[in-house]
């Protein structure tokens, strides 16, 4: 993976697909900013495709930013989607939110599922991706009974943070299964909240051993789709699972690309 000293080593065909990016809102400095991490960046690089940022949309300009690109790639945050959306009260208002991202990603999460474009969601993408097709969340999973403390480990080292924390069990023949080939794994884990009831027509793809929804698969979507609870992108050339669903998302909004425009723009 490339680093903040490191500059972009290999470039992208001219061709390549283009793939939207989901930014966060947070203060710094004083300042608002909209950011996206540069591992999702290059994650996105990884699976052969120019990464779009979107800093926010107004829900009127999603079918715009749809018709711009070959797949959305929904990434991680430290923020929770707010419970309000899917029917909750707020139970701990010290957890970071971003209502700002919650207004646009969660409506363009179900235009990207009605046109069949490849999406691929990570941890909080997974949570919203759940919420905008009519799932619900446990807002602290640790507070679950007969469920485990799925957040990062409280250390300063983010290999410590990110590191491999528990298996997820692969539901055979479904269609993460065929992406990695295998029955289980090690993921990390840096998540609070986790999904409480799976959306209506979702097919779960993979489970923690306590049960939580690790992965699942949008069936009534007609091309890619792929949600996963973990982080795929963090030192995602080190861990052939994490390269094999990157390159399935790549490999996916390359076909997009061809059966929906010109291959060179």
């Amino acid at each position: 993976m490339y680093t903040n000293t490191h500059p972009i080593q290999a470039p992208l065909p001219p061709n390549a697909p283009r793939v939207l990016v989901t930014a966060c809102n947070r203060m710094f400095n004083g300042h608002p900013f909209q950011m996206a991490g540069r591992k999702y960046v290059d994650a996105v690089r990884l699976a052969g495709a120019y990464p779009l940022i979107v800093p926010s949309a107004h829900p009127s300009e999603l079918d715009a930013w749809l018709d711009m690109a070959d797949g959305v790639f929904i990434t991680g945050s430290a923020s929770n989607v707010h419970p309000s959306i899917f029917g909750g009260e707020l139970l701990d208002p010290t957890q970071p939110l971003d209502p700002v991202r919650d207004a646009w990603t969660i409506p363009m999460i179900r235009k990207v599922v009605a046109r069949g474009m490849p999406l691929l969601g990570l941890c909080r993408g997974l949570q919203e991706a759940n919420v905008a097709l009519g799932g619900s969340l446990h807002q602290a999973l640790q507070n679950q009974p007969g469920l485990n403390d799925h957040r990062e480990r409280n250390d300063p080292s983010l290999d410590i943070q990110y590191g491999l924390t528990h298996s997820v069990n692969v539901v055979p023949g479904g269609r993460l299964h065929g992406i990695v080939g295998r029955e289980s794994f090690e993921v990390n884990s840096l998540h609070g909240q986790g999904i409480d009831r799976l959306a209506p027509g979702l097919q779960v793809e993979a489970r923690s051993p306590d049960g939580v929804v690790e992965a699942f698969s949008v069936p009534q979507s007609r091309g890619f789709s792929l949600c996963v609870q973990w982080h795929p992108e963090w030192k995602s050339t080190e861990n052939p699972v994490s390269m094999s669903i990157l390159e399935a998302f790549g490999a996916a909004c390359r076909a997009w690309r061809d059966d929906h425009r010109s291959a060179v723009r």
